[in-house]
């Protein structure tokens, strides 16, 4: 399993590094035309084929993992740092499952999205197309080497993959899979390239497009760093600054409900942008369910930031303060504050959220629309965990990224989102006069 031969294990600085990056975009562009005429057979060849290899290598994806993990312990990393960094048995066999998902998915290419008939007679199509080159920066998260490759893959596009350096073994073992699939099945390995450097030059290079070669740009990682991505790209961004999510319990929400979505949106696992920052009680239930939720999280290890009334109820609980209201934690903390009611609720969530997930747990039906409605976030959900704020859990196989701005693509990035489209019109030798 060897990486596309001619940037592999050549990448330096400076002025090596420019070229080598030049050659890498020029090879994607070339690669993206081949990979937008390939059949859906080709593709899911490629998709299968590496599913199986990242299975059959484990051994060697698990040590090249505990090599990064070493780096980052030694640098004493936040444990959700590492949390995101680690691999396992499990998460291999769930990073290979994800790639054989998005194998089964319906191919996005070639669908007829629109047809319609003028009244000159031309008859006009609208078709979904690849977008072209899409490169993909994150931080250390080695399944989104595999998700984003595989995605890309599937939409008809060329990917070009940038790591963190913290991960770079990891990424490099599971990249090596990717290309052995795209070389098993006929398609050109340069369809998805890795940048294998930790110099952060590669990312100014890709923001400005690699002269050219690059369509799209998805970040995926902290604020800082997709905070970076927006103000410096030069091509279109898919991207979320951050995913400050709320979960506001209604008046009339079930307690043991809200109990077990609350942890699980917290707690399951803190370091994805879908987990709960923010826990909003309403007033008019407060006296029965705010001190049994607050409770819930501090006996399950959370550390709770609350307003006044959430300290009256349990002493554990640490003043919050105004930068939690806007606070992305990552982390085993929650901010809580209790609110007068839907509006207060929906108030909130404007003036400090994220546009990125939001839920309400009620059993007003008329109070779930109102605020389905009303929060303009990419993500609102209805008596449900705010961790199914994810592309695999909606059926798309696996995710780039969850978007929250409002042009072409919102909430979880699949592969019908890594598609345009193009009109085709047909005529019968009609001029215009």
């Amino acid at each position: 399993m060897t990486p596309n031969a001619s940037t592999q294990g050549k990448l330096s600085t400076g002025e090596d590094l420019d070229a080598v990056l030049d050659v890498l975009g020029r090879e994607a562009k070339d690669a993206a035309r081949n990979i937008a005429l390939a059949s859906p057979d080709a593709k899911n060849l490629a998709l299968n084929l590496a599913a199986d290899l990242i299975r059959k290598n484990k051994k060697d994806i698990l040590s090249a993992n505990a090599l990064d993990l070493v780096g980052v312990t030694q640098r004493n990393a936040q444990a959700s740092f590492i949390d995101r960094l680690t691999l396992d048995d499990g998460r291999i066999e769930a990073i290979a499952t994800g790639i054989d998902a998005i194998a089964a998915l319906p191919d996005p290419v070639g669908r007829r999205l629109a047809r319609f008939e003028r009244p000159n007679g031309l008859m006009i199509e609208r078709v979904s197309t690849p977008l072209g080159v899409i490169g993909v920066i994150y931080e250390s998260r080695p399944n989104v080497t595999a998700d984003a490759g595989a995605l890309c893959l599937k939409a008809g596009n060329a990917a070009i993959l940038r790591g963190g350096s913290e991960s770079l073994h990891s990424s490099r073992a599971i990249h090596a899979c990717l290309v052995a699939g795209l070389v098993g099945a006929n398609l050109p390995a340069c369809a998805i390239s890795l940048i294998d450097t930790p110099d952060r030059a590669a990312v100014g290079a890709m923001l400005a497009g690699l002269n050219g070669a690059i369509d799209v740009i998805v970040p995926r990682g902290g604020k800082s760093l997709v905070a970076r991505v927006q103000h410096e790209a030069r091509v279109p961004v898919f991207a979320h600054l951050e995913g400050i999510v709320h979960v506001f319990v209604h008046k009339d929400a079930n307690l043991e409900m809200a109990r077990e979505i609350v942890l699980n949106a917290k707690l399951r696992r803190t370091g994805i942008c879908g987990a709960t920052e923010t826990l909003l009680v309403d007033r008019a239930c407060a006296e029965t369910h705010l001190s049994p939720l607050i409770g819930a999280l501090l006996d399950a290890g959370c550390e709770v930031r609350g307003d006044q009334d959430s300290q009256d109820v349990d002493l554990r609980v640490k003043p919050a303060c105004e930068d939690d209201w806007r606070a992305e934690y990552l982390d085993a903390i929650i901010a809580v504050r209790v609110v007068d009611g839907l509006q207060s609720a929906i108030d909130h969530i404007e003036t400090y959220g994220s546009h990125h997930t939001d839920c309400i747990i009620t059993n007003d039906l008329a109070a779930a629309e109102r605020f389905m409605k009303e929060v303009d976030s990419a993500i609102v959900l209805h008596n449900a965990s705010t961790q199914f704020a994810d592309g695999g859990e909606f059926g798309f196989g696996a995710e780039i990224g969850i978007a929250t701005g409002r042009m072409h693509a919102r909430g979880p990035v699949g592969v019908e989102q890594l598609t345009s489209f193009k009109y085709l019109v047909h005529g019968a030798g009609q001029v215009r006069g």
